[in-house]
């Protein structure tokens, strides 16, 4: 066997064994104390476990640590998004209600909030907005991928303008998130891409064996209430991750994010 191979399974024992420390963490010191001492835990695991996969995060040159409420919009890669938000904003996820049936990472997502999406009715979507608006009147993050599904991060997917309509409805602000994987040298990596039929494992094992991969993040716009429409929103959102993701492609350092007037209240 390759020695690569068998340092990549071997750390693949480690990340196994991280995640479930992290069920250890929401079973029994998530009750310990509150809001901000569960997202304390959910930054450190998130960041922990990132090392183990050998990402490092590359966030400089943004505000992402001014965001304290509203709702997070970006463009979806991966899982790994999931740990990348988290290791830098701690939030409550929205997603697919089939997450909810995974072994264990369907516990873990629902000891952490996640909203889970049901589809096929308008009695469904209507419960999903009103979960939605009870995480943001309680002052929560919310994290949304509005694509509504991974691609292999070479193209960017219209976004989807229903789940926009609980920040709306909310008036909290939005904030679009823009993220990318390279490679050490700086080249696009789709080594973290949970596409077509890849499998959990196959995908950790090609971030393992990738060789050390940068998440590069940084906040692409923010809009304040009060909220255009929900379709006026997820356009101006998709253009501005849109552009952020091509200054990536560029190898030019991010600007500053473009806000609109008014100021962001959090």
């Amino acid at each position: 066997m390759p020695l690569l191979i068998l340092i990549a399974r071997l750390r693949l024992l480690l990340v196994g064994f991280h995640i479930l420390s992290g069920a250890f963490q929401a079973a029994v010191l998530f009750r310990l104390g509150g809001a901000r001492w569960r997202q304390h835990l959910t930054r450190a695991w998130s960041r922990q476990l990132l090392a183990l996969l050998g990402i490092r995060v590359d966030a400089d040159g943004n505000d992402l640590a001014r965001i304290e409420r509203g709702l997070l919009v970006g463009n979806h890669i991966s899982f790994i998004d999931v740990l990348v938000i988290n290791a830098l904003l701690p939030s409550a996820f929205v997603a697919k209600s089939e997450v909810a049936q995974w072994p264990l990472i369907g516990w873990l997502s629902r000891q952490t909030g996640t909203v889970f999406i049901e589809r096929g009715s308008r009695k469904a979507a209507h419960h999903t907005h009103q979960h939605m608006r009870q995480a943001f009147d309680a002052g929560r993050r919310l994290a949304i991928f509005p694509e509504g599904t991974t691609t292999a991060g070479d193209t960017l997917l219209p976004f989807h303008a229903a789940l926009f309509q609980s920040a709306i409805d909310a008036a909290v602000p939005v904030h679009a998130i823009a993220l990318s994987y390279h490679a050490a040298g700086g080249a696009r990596s789709a080594a973290p891409a949970y596409i077509d039929d890849i499998s959990l494992l196959a995908c950790l094992m090609s971030v393992l064996q990738a060789g050390g991969l940068v998440a590069r993040v940084t906040l692409a716009a923010s809009f304040a209430p009060p909220l255009p429409d929900r379709r006026h929103l997820a356009h101006r959102a998709h253009h501005a991750v849109a552009a952020a993701l091509a200054r990536f492609d560029s190898a030019q350092p991010p600007t500053q994010p473009r806000r609109n007037e008014a100021a962001i209240r959090r």
